[in-house]
Protein backbone atom coordinates (compact mmCIF):
# COMPACT_ATOMS: atom_id res chain seq x y z
CA UNK A 1 0.00 0.00 0.00
CA UNK A 2 1.45 3.34 -1.07
CA UNK A 3 2.28 5.75 1.71
CA UNK A 4 0.09 8.85 1.80
CA UNK A 5 1.97 11.95 0.74
CA UNK A 6 1.80 14.69 3.36
CA UNK A 7 1.89 18.22 2.00
CA UNK A 8 2.98 21.26 4.01
CA UNK A 9 1.81 24.44 2.24
CA UNK A 10 2.94 27.80 3.56
CA UNK A 11 0.71 30.10 5.58
CA UNK A 12 0.33 32.31 2.52
CA UNK A 13 -0.69 29.36 0.35
CA UNK A 14 -3.25 28.22 2.91
CA UNK A 15 -4.74 31.71 3.15
CA UNK A 16 -4.86 31.94 -0.65
CA UNK A 17 -6.80 28.69 -0.75
CA UNK A 18 -9.44 30.17 1.54
CA UNK A 19 -9.67 33.35 -0.51
CA UNK A 20 -10.01 31.36 -3.74
CA UNK A 21 -12.82 29.36 -2.13
CA UNK A 22 -14.49 32.63 -1.23
CA UNK A 23 -14.44 33.61 -4.91
CA UNK A 24 -15.84 30.24 -6.07
CA UNK A 25 -18.40 29.95 -3.27
CA UNK A 26 -19.20 33.45 -1.94
CA UNK A 27 -20.27 33.57 1.69
CA UNK A 28 -23.48 35.18 0.49
CA UNK A 29 -24.31 31.96 -1.42
CA UNK A 30 -25.52 30.41 1.84
CA UNK A 31 -28.40 32.88 1.80
CA UNK A 32 -31.77 32.06 0.28
CA UNK A 33 -32.01 28.33 1.01
CA UNK A 34 -35.09 26.58 -0.30
CA UNK A 35 -35.83 22.84 -0.16
CA UNK A 36 -34.93 20.86 -3.28
CA UNK A 37 -37.73 20.11 -5.70
CA UNK A 38 -37.05 16.39 -5.28
CA UNK A 39 -36.71 16.57 -1.51
CA UNK A 40 -37.45 13.15 0.00
CA UNK A 41 -40.42 12.64 2.29
CA UNK A 42 -39.04 13.38 5.80
CA UNK A 43 -41.35 10.81 7.39
CA UNK A 44 -40.12 8.13 5.00
CA UNK A 45 -36.54 8.91 6.02
CA UNK A 46 -37.44 8.37 9.66
CA UNK A 47 -39.26 5.15 8.80
CA UNK A 48 -36.18 3.89 7.00
CA UNK A 49 -34.07 4.57 10.09
CA UNK A 50 -36.58 2.74 12.24
CA UNK A 51 -36.21 -0.50 10.27
CA UNK A 52 -32.97 -1.43 12.03
CA UNK A 53 -33.97 -0.17 15.49
CA UNK A 54 -35.44 -2.08 18.40
CA UNK A 55 -39.09 -2.11 17.44
CA UNK A 56 -40.45 -1.88 20.99
CA UNK A 57 -38.54 1.41 21.41
CA UNK A 58 -39.46 3.09 18.11
CA UNK A 59 -42.73 4.49 19.59
CA UNK A 60 -40.68 5.89 22.49
CA UNK A 61 -38.46 7.70 20.01
CA UNK A 62 -41.51 9.15 18.26
CA UNK A 63 -43.01 10.23 21.58
CA UNK A 64 -39.86 12.12 22.52
CA UNK A 65 -39.71 13.83 19.12
CA UNK A 66 -43.34 14.90 19.44
CA UNK A 67 -42.63 17.16 22.41
CA UNK A 68 -41.78 20.20 20.26
CA UNK A 69 -40.24 21.28 16.93
CA UNK A 70 -36.94 21.52 18.82
CA UNK A 71 -37.21 17.93 20.09
CA UNK A 72 -38.11 16.84 16.56
CA UNK A 73 -35.03 18.61 15.17
CA UNK A 74 -32.81 16.74 17.63
CA UNK A 75 -34.01 13.45 16.16
CA UNK A 76 -33.98 14.58 12.53
CA UNK A 77 -30.26 14.50 11.67
CA UNK A 78 -30.96 12.19 8.74
CA UNK A 79 -33.48 14.63 7.30
CA UNK A 80 -31.08 17.57 7.55
CA UNK A 81 -28.23 15.54 6.05
CA UNK A 82 -30.38 15.07 2.95
CA UNK A 83 -31.05 18.81 2.81
CA UNK A 84 -27.42 19.83 3.30
CA UNK A 85 -26.16 17.77 0.36
CA UNK A 86 -27.42 20.41 -2.08
CA UNK A 87 -26.13 23.46 -0.18
CA UNK A 88 -23.03 25.47 -1.20
CA UNK A 89 -19.60 24.17 -0.11
CA UNK A 90 -16.35 26.07 0.10
CA UNK A 91 -14.35 22.88 -0.40
CA UNK A 92 -12.62 23.19 3.00
CA UNK A 93 -13.14 19.92 4.87
CA UNK A 94 -12.76 19.13 8.55
CA UNK A 95 -13.86 16.34 10.84
CA UNK A 96 -17.58 16.90 11.38
CA UNK A 97 -19.57 16.16 14.49
CA UNK A 98 -22.40 15.44 12.07
CA UNK A 99 -25.06 16.35 14.63
CA UNK A 100 -23.77 19.59 16.15
CA UNK A 101 -27.06 20.90 17.55
CA UNK A 102 -26.82 22.89 20.76
CA UNK A 103 -27.90 20.03 23.05
CA UNK A 104 -24.91 17.98 21.92
CA UNK A 105 -22.56 20.31 23.79
CA UNK A 106 -21.90 19.93 27.50
CA UNK A 107 -19.41 19.47 30.30
CA UNK A 108 -17.47 16.38 31.33
CA UNK A 109 -14.30 15.46 33.15
CA UNK A 110 -10.93 15.37 31.43
CA UNK A 111 -8.51 12.55 32.32
CA UNK A 112 -6.88 15.05 34.69
CA UNK A 113 -10.29 15.41 36.46
CA UNK A 114 -10.86 18.95 35.25
CA UNK A 115 -14.29 19.96 34.00
CA UNK A 116 -14.33 20.90 30.30
CA UNK A 117 -17.03 22.24 27.95
CA UNK A 118 -17.04 20.49 24.58
CA UNK A 119 -19.01 18.57 21.98
CA UNK A 120 -20.20 15.29 23.45
CA UNK A 121 -22.03 13.28 20.78
CA UNK A 122 -20.30 11.83 17.75
CA UNK A 123 -22.63 9.14 16.44
CA UNK A 124 -22.71 10.85 13.02
CA UNK A 125 -19.08 12.04 12.86
CA UNK A 126 -17.43 12.01 9.43
CA UNK A 127 -15.01 14.21 7.46
CA UNK A 128 -16.87 16.73 5.33
CA UNK A 129 -17.62 20.40 4.56
CA UNK A 130 -17.22 22.52 7.69
CA UNK A 131 -20.40 24.43 6.79
CA UNK A 132 -22.54 21.36 7.56
CA UNK A 133 -21.78 21.55 11.28
CA UNK A 134 -22.11 25.33 11.38
CA UNK A 135 -25.55 25.16 9.78
CA UNK A 136 -26.71 22.31 12.02
CA UNK A 137 -25.58 24.29 15.09
CA UNK A 138 -26.93 27.69 14.04
CA UNK A 139 -30.32 26.36 12.97
CA UNK A 140 -30.64 24.64 16.35
CA UNK A 141 -30.29 28.01 18.09
CA UNK A 142 -33.00 29.55 15.90
CA UNK A 143 -35.33 26.61 16.59
CA UNK A 144 -34.58 26.58 20.33
CA UNK A 145 -35.12 30.33 20.61
CA UNK A 146 -38.47 30.05 18.88
CA UNK A 147 -39.33 27.15 21.17
CA UNK A 148 -38.61 29.42 24.15
CA UNK A 149 -40.93 32.11 22.73
CA UNK A 150 -38.17 34.64 22.01
CA UNK A 151 -39.02 37.60 19.81
CA UNK A 152 -37.84 37.57 16.20
CA UNK A 153 -35.04 40.01 17.01
CA UNK A 154 -33.95 38.00 20.07
CA UNK A 155 -33.93 34.82 18.00
CA UNK A 156 -31.83 36.41 15.28
CA UNK A 157 -29.39 37.86 17.84
CA UNK A 158 -28.84 34.46 19.44
CA UNK A 159 -28.21 32.82 16.06
CA UNK A 160 -25.85 35.57 14.93
CA UNK A 161 -23.94 35.24 18.19
CA UNK A 162 -23.30 31.54 17.58
CA UNK A 163 -22.02 32.10 14.04
CA UNK A 164 -19.99 35.19 14.95
CA UNK A 165 -18.34 33.29 17.81
CA UNK A 166 -17.38 30.54 15.36
CA UNK A 167 -15.97 33.01 12.82
CA UNK A 168 -14.03 35.09 15.34
CA UNK A 169 -12.65 32.01 17.09
CA UNK A 170 -11.48 30.57 13.78
CA UNK A 171 -9.67 33.85 13.07
CA UNK A 172 -7.90 33.46 16.42
CA UNK A 173 -6.95 29.85 15.72
CA UNK A 174 -5.57 30.90 12.33
CA UNK A 175 -2.99 33.00 14.19
CA UNK A 176 -2.02 30.29 16.68
CA UNK A 177 0.76 27.75 16.60
CA UNK A 178 -0.20 24.17 15.77
CA UNK A 179 0.29 22.71 19.24
CA UNK A 180 -1.51 25.64 20.86
CA UNK A 181 -4.59 24.83 18.79
CA UNK A 182 -4.38 21.19 19.80
CA UNK A 183 -4.18 22.03 23.50
CA UNK A 184 -6.89 24.73 23.41
CA UNK A 185 -9.91 23.97 25.59
CA UNK A 186 -12.75 25.69 27.41
CA UNK A 187 -12.33 24.88 31.11
CA UNK A 188 -14.68 25.36 34.03
CA UNK A 189 -12.53 28.25 35.26
CA UNK A 190 -12.77 30.00 31.88
CA UNK A 191 -16.54 29.50 31.81
CA UNK A 192 -16.95 30.99 35.28
CA UNK A 193 -14.67 33.90 34.36
CA UNK A 194 -16.70 34.59 31.23
CA UNK A 195 -19.92 34.49 33.26
CA UNK A 196 -18.51 36.96 35.76
CA UNK A 197 -17.47 39.29 32.95
CA UNK A 198 -20.94 39.07 31.43
CA UNK A 199 -22.51 40.00 34.78
CA UNK A 200 -20.07 42.88 35.37
CA UNK A 201 -20.65 44.32 31.90
CA UNK A 202 -24.39 44.78 32.39
CA UNK A 203 -25.65 48.30 33.03
CA UNK A 204 -28.82 48.92 34.95
CA UNK A 205 -30.25 47.16 37.97
CA UNK A 206 -32.66 44.91 36.06
CA UNK A 207 -30.04 43.70 33.59
CA UNK A 208 -27.51 43.03 36.34
CA UNK A 209 -30.10 41.07 38.29
CA UNK A 210 -30.97 38.95 35.23
CA UNK A 211 -27.29 38.33 34.52
CA UNK A 212 -26.67 37.27 38.12
CA UNK A 213 -29.53 34.76 37.90
CA UNK A 214 -27.96 33.37 34.74
CA UNK A 215 -24.62 33.06 36.52
CA UNK A 216 -26.17 31.31 39.51
CA UNK A 217 -27.95 28.81 37.25
CA UNK A 218 -24.72 28.08 35.37
CA UNK A 219 -22.76 27.58 38.59
CA UNK A 220 -25.42 25.23 39.94
CA UNK A 221 -25.16 23.21 36.73
CA UNK A 222 -21.39 22.94 37.11
CA UNK A 223 -21.71 21.86 40.74
CA UNK A 224 -24.27 19.23 39.74
CA UNK A 225 -21.88 17.90 37.09
CA UNK A 226 -19.15 17.46 39.72
CA UNK A 227 -21.51 15.20 41.66
CA UNK A 228 -22.33 12.96 38.69
CA UNK A 229 -19.80 10.21 39.30
CA UNK A 230 -19.88 6.41 39.56
CA UNK A 231 -20.93 6.37 43.21
CA UNK A 232 -23.83 8.68 42.44
CA UNK A 233 -24.81 6.44 39.52
CA UNK A 234 -24.67 3.43 41.84
CA UNK A 235 -27.15 5.06 44.20
CA UNK A 236 -29.49 5.97 41.32
CA UNK A 237 -29.31 2.88 39.13
CA UNK A 238 -28.52 -0.07 41.38
CA UNK A 239 -29.68 -1.94 44.46
CA UNK A 240 -27.87 -4.26 46.83
CA UNK A 241 -29.10 -7.86 46.89
CA UNK A 242 -27.40 -10.58 48.97
CA UNK A 243 -24.34 -8.40 49.45
CA UNK A 244 -23.86 -7.50 45.77
CA UNK A 245 -25.15 -4.65 43.63
CA UNK A 246 -27.31 -5.15 40.57
CA UNK A 247 -29.01 -2.71 38.21
CA UNK A 248 -32.63 -1.89 39.05
CA UNK A 249 -35.22 -2.29 36.31
CA UNK A 250 -37.13 0.83 35.25
CA UNK A 251 -38.97 -0.41 32.13
CA UNK A 252 -39.00 0.56 29.36
CA UNK A 253 -36.07 2.92 30.05
CA UNK A 254 -33.87 0.45 31.95
CA UNK A 255 -34.28 -3.32 31.58
CA UNK A 256 -31.67 -5.54 33.29
CA UNK A 257 -30.22 -8.42 31.28
CA UNK A 258 -31.98 -10.91 33.54
CA UNK A 259 -35.31 -9.54 32.24
CA UNK A 260 -34.44 -9.35 28.54
CA UNK A 261 -35.46 -12.87 27.54
CA UNK A 262 -38.68 -11.72 25.87
CA UNK A 263 -36.90 -8.98 23.92
CA UNK A 264 -34.03 -11.02 22.48
CA UNK A 265 -35.32 -14.57 22.71
CA UNK A 266 -32.51 -15.67 25.02
CA UNK A 267 -32.07 -15.97 28.74
CA UNK A 268 -30.67 -13.19 30.88
CA UNK A 269 -27.62 -15.35 31.59
CA UNK A 270 -27.00 -15.74 27.85
CA UNK A 271 -27.26 -11.98 27.30
CA UNK A 272 -24.88 -11.28 30.19
CA UNK A 273 -22.41 -13.87 28.87
CA UNK A 274 -22.42 -12.27 25.44
CA UNK A 275 -21.79 -8.84 26.94
CA UNK A 276 -18.84 -10.21 28.91
CA UNK A 277 -17.40 -11.63 25.68
CA UNK A 278 -17.91 -8.24 24.09
CA UNK A 279 -16.16 -6.66 27.05
CA UNK A 280 -13.03 -8.69 26.40
CA UNK A 281 -13.04 -7.70 22.72
CA UNK A 282 -13.56 -4.06 23.61
CA UNK A 283 -10.63 -4.03 26.04
CA UNK A 284 -8.33 -5.03 23.18
CA UNK A 285 -9.03 -1.69 21.45
CA UNK A 286 -7.65 0.35 24.38
CA UNK A 287 -4.10 1.56 24.95
CA UNK A 288 -2.06 -0.84 27.07
CA UNK A 289 -2.14 1.30 30.22
CA UNK A 290 -5.89 1.82 30.01
CA UNK A 291 -6.50 -1.83 29.26
CA UNK A 292 -4.50 -2.74 32.35
CA UNK A 293 -6.58 -0.32 34.41
CA UNK A 294 -9.85 -1.75 33.08
CA UNK A 295 -8.72 -5.33 33.71
CA UNK A 296 -8.87 -4.55 37.42
CA UNK A 297 -12.65 -4.29 37.13
CA UNK A 298 -15.11 -7.13 36.56
CA UNK A 299 -18.57 -6.93 34.99
CA UNK A 300 -21.27 -7.78 37.54
CA UNK A 301 -24.46 -6.66 35.76
CA UNK A 302 -25.74 -5.39 32.44
CA UNK A 303 -28.95 -3.65 31.34
CA UNK A 304 -30.50 -2.08 28.29
CA UNK A 305 -30.89 1.67 28.81
CA UNK A 306 -32.72 4.10 26.52
CA UNK A 307 -30.82 7.32 25.87
CA UNK A 308 -31.34 10.65 24.10
CA UNK A 309 -33.83 11.46 21.37
CA UNK A 310 -32.19 10.63 18.05
CA UNK A 311 -30.53 7.50 19.45
CA UNK A 312 -33.68 5.90 20.86
CA UNK A 313 -34.15 2.46 19.35
CA UNK A 314 -30.51 1.83 18.56
CA UNK A 315 -29.01 -0.75 20.88
CA UNK A 316 -27.75 0.88 24.06
CA UNK A 317 -26.69 -0.74 27.30
CA UNK A 318 -25.04 0.04 30.60
CA UNK A 319 -22.60 -2.26 32.34
CA UNK A 320 -21.91 -2.17 36.08
CA UNK A 321 -18.35 -3.13 36.97
CA UNK A 322 -16.76 -3.70 40.36
CA UNK A 323 -13.18 -2.84 41.30
CA UNK A 324 -11.64 -3.63 44.71
CA UNK A 325 -15.04 -4.01 46.42
CA UNK A 326 -18.71 -3.09 46.17
CA UNK A 327 -17.94 0.57 46.88
CA UNK A 328 -15.57 0.79 43.90
CA UNK A 329 -18.01 0.87 40.97
CA UNK A 330 -17.55 1.80 37.33
CA UNK A 331 -20.44 2.28 34.92
CA UNK A 332 -19.79 1.93 31.21
CA UNK A 333 -22.21 2.81 28.44
CA UNK A 334 -22.34 0.61 25.36
CA UNK A 335 -23.98 2.20 22.31
CA UNK A 336 -24.68 0.89 18.86
CA UNK A 337 -22.78 2.60 16.06
CA UNK A 338 -24.43 2.62 12.64
CA UNK A 339 -23.46 4.29 9.39
CA UNK A 340 -23.33 8.06 9.74
CA UNK A 341 -26.33 9.78 8.17
CA UNK A 342 -23.77 11.84 6.26
CA UNK A 343 -22.49 8.71 4.51
CA UNK A 344 -25.66 8.74 2.39
CA UNK A 345 -24.29 11.86 0.68
CA UNK A 346 -20.53 12.11 1.42
CA UNK A 347 -17.66 9.66 0.85
CA UNK A 348 -17.89 6.68 3.18
CA UNK A 349 -15.75 6.53 6.29
CA UNK A 350 -12.25 5.09 5.95
CA UNK A 351 -13.07 2.99 9.02
CA UNK A 352 -14.95 -0.17 8.10
CA UNK A 353 -16.13 -0.53 11.70
CA UNK A 354 -18.67 2.21 12.59
CA UNK A 355 -17.71 1.99 16.26
CA UNK A 356 -14.14 2.87 15.40
CA UNK A 357 -15.42 5.73 13.21
CA UNK A 358 -17.22 7.22 16.22
CA UNK A 359 -14.27 6.79 18.60
CA UNK A 360 -11.64 8.15 16.23
CA UNK A 361 -13.84 11.09 15.25
CA UNK A 362 -14.42 11.93 18.90
CA UNK A 363 -10.72 11.79 19.68
CA UNK A 364 -10.01 14.08 16.75
CA UNK A 365 -12.56 16.73 17.71
CA UNK A 366 -12.58 16.79 21.52
CA UNK A 367 -9.98 18.65 23.53
CA UNK A 368 -9.75 15.63 25.85
CA UNK A 369 -11.57 12.33 25.49
CA UNK A 370 -12.74 9.58 27.82
CA UNK A 371 -9.88 7.21 28.67
CA UNK A 372 -12.22 4.24 28.22
CA UNK A 373 -13.36 5.03 24.66
CA UNK A 374 -13.24 1.84 22.60
CA UNK A 375 -15.23 -0.25 20.17
CA UNK A 376 -16.21 -3.79 19.27
CA UNK A 377 -18.33 -5.73 16.83
CA UNK A 378 -21.77 -6.72 18.00
CA UNK A 379 -22.99 -10.29 18.31
CA UNK A 380 -25.31 -10.08 15.32
CA UNK A 381 -24.12 -9.45 11.78
CA UNK A 382 -23.84 -5.79 10.82
CA UNK A 383 -24.10 -4.64 14.44
CA UNK A 384 -21.31 -2.53 15.87
CA UNK A 385 -20.76 -0.93 19.26
CA UNK A 386 -18.67 1.66 21.01
CA UNK A 387 -17.96 1.95 24.73
CA UNK A 388 -17.39 4.87 27.08
CA UNK A 389 -18.01 5.89 30.68
CA UNK A 390 -21.66 6.46 31.55
CA UNK A 391 -21.18 9.25 34.08
CA UNK A 392 -17.93 11.09 34.42
CA UNK A 393 -18.94 14.52 35.72
CA UNK A 394 -21.15 14.90 32.67
CA UNK A 395 -23.68 17.70 32.49
CA UNK A 396 -25.74 19.57 29.92
CA UNK A 397 -27.64 22.83 29.83
CA UNK A 398 -31.42 22.83 30.16
CA UNK A 399 -31.97 24.79 26.97
CA UNK A 400 -35.75 24.78 27.18
CA UNK A 401 -35.79 27.14 30.19
CA UNK A 402 -33.10 29.57 29.01
CA UNK A 403 -33.86 33.28 28.67
CA UNK A 404 -32.36 35.36 25.82
CA UNK A 405 -29.31 36.44 27.83
CA UNK A 406 -28.48 32.90 28.92
CA UNK A 407 -28.98 31.36 25.48
CA UNK A 408 -26.85 34.11 23.92
CA UNK A 409 -24.01 33.34 26.32
CA UNK A 410 -24.39 29.63 25.57
CA UNK A 411 -24.34 30.34 21.82
CA UNK A 412 -20.99 32.08 22.18
CA UNK A 413 -19.52 29.08 24.03
CA UNK A 414 -20.84 26.62 21.45
CA UNK A 415 -19.59 28.66 18.49
CA UNK A 416 -16.08 28.89 19.96
CA UNK A 417 -16.05 25.18 20.78
CA UNK A 418 -17.13 24.08 17.31
CA UNK A 419 -14.47 26.29 15.73
CA UNK A 420 -11.82 24.76 17.97
CA UNK A 421 -12.93 21.25 17.00
CA UNK A 422 -12.77 22.12 13.29
CA UNK A 423 -9.41 23.87 13.68
CA UNK A 424 -7.88 20.64 15.02
CA UNK A 425 -8.80 18.56 11.98
CA UNK A 426 -9.26 21.16 9.24
CA UNK A 427 -7.21 24.13 8.07
CA UNK A 428 -8.02 27.10 10.32
CA UNK A 429 -6.01 29.49 8.15
CA UNK A 430 -7.94 28.60 4.99
CA UNK A 431 -11.30 28.53 6.77
CA UNK A 432 -10.66 31.88 8.47
CA UNK A 433 -9.68 33.43 5.12
CA UNK A 434 -12.90 32.11 3.63
CA UNK A 435 -15.07 33.41 6.48
CA UNK A 436 -13.51 36.88 6.30
CA UNK A 437 -13.57 39.68 8.85
CA UNK A 438 -16.98 41.15 8.13
CA UNK A 439 -20.37 39.87 9.29
CA UNK A 440 -21.42 38.70 5.81
CA UNK A 441 -20.99 35.01 6.67
CA UNK A 442 -22.87 35.46 9.95
CA UNK A 443 -25.81 37.11 8.22
CA UNK A 444 -25.88 34.51 5.47
CA UNK A 445 -25.95 31.58 7.90
CA UNK A 446 -28.57 33.32 10.05
CA UNK A 447 -30.75 33.61 6.93
CA UNK A 448 -30.27 29.89 6.25
CA UNK A 449 -31.14 29.11 9.87
CA UNK A 450 -34.38 31.06 9.75
CA UNK A 451 -35.44 29.37 6.53
CA UNK A 452 -34.48 25.94 7.83
CA UNK A 453 -36.37 26.54 11.07
CA UNK A 454 -39.46 27.26 8.95
CA UNK A 455 -38.96 23.96 7.12
CA UNK A 456 -38.40 22.11 10.38
CA UNK A 457 -41.77 23.36 11.62
CA UNK A 458 -43.42 22.02 8.46
CA UNK A 459 -41.67 18.67 8.92
CA UNK A 460 -42.74 18.59 12.56
CA UNK A 461 -46.34 19.19 11.52
CA UNK A 462 -46.09 16.35 8.98
CA UNK A 463 -44.66 14.18 11.75
CA UNK A 464 -47.51 14.97 14.15
CA UNK A 465 -49.99 14.26 11.35
CA UNK A 466 -48.33 10.89 10.73
CA UNK A 467 -48.79 10.00 14.39
CA UNK A 468 -52.36 11.29 14.45
CA UNK A 469 -53.36 9.26 11.39
CA UNK A 470 -51.67 6.09 12.64
CA UNK A 471 -48.84 6.00 10.12
CA UNK A 472 -46.43 6.23 13.05
CA UNK A 473 -46.96 4.94 16.58
CA UNK A 474 -45.90 7.05 19.55
CA UNK A 475 -45.66 6.52 23.30
CA UNK A 476 -45.81 9.80 25.20
CA UNK A 477 -44.00 10.83 28.35
CA UNK A 478 -41.30 8.14 28.44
Amino acid sequence: MAEKKIEHPTVEERASRGKESRQKTPVSSHTGWIPASDRPDPIALLEKQNQTREQDLVPVRHGRMLVSPFAFYRGAAKIMAADLKDTPRAGLPSQLCGDAHLSNFGVFASPERNLLFDLNDFDETLPGPFEYDVKRMSASFTIAARNNAFTKDETRDVTLTAVRAYREAMAQFAQMRTLDIWYARLSEEQLVEAIDLAVASQKGKALKKAAKRMGQTARQGLEKAHARDNLQALSKLAERVDGSYRIVGQPPIVIPARELADVYGMSGDEVAHLIREQFRSYRATLQDDRRYLLEQFEVIDVARKVVGVGSVGTRAYIALLKGRDQQDPLFLQVKEATRSVLEDHLPKSKFRQPGERVVQGQRMMQAASDIFLGWTKGVQDNRFLYWRQLRDMKGSAVVEVMKPRGLTFYASACGWTLARAHARSGDPIAIAAYLGKSTKFDVSIADFSERYADQNEKDYQAFTDAVRTGRLEAIHGV
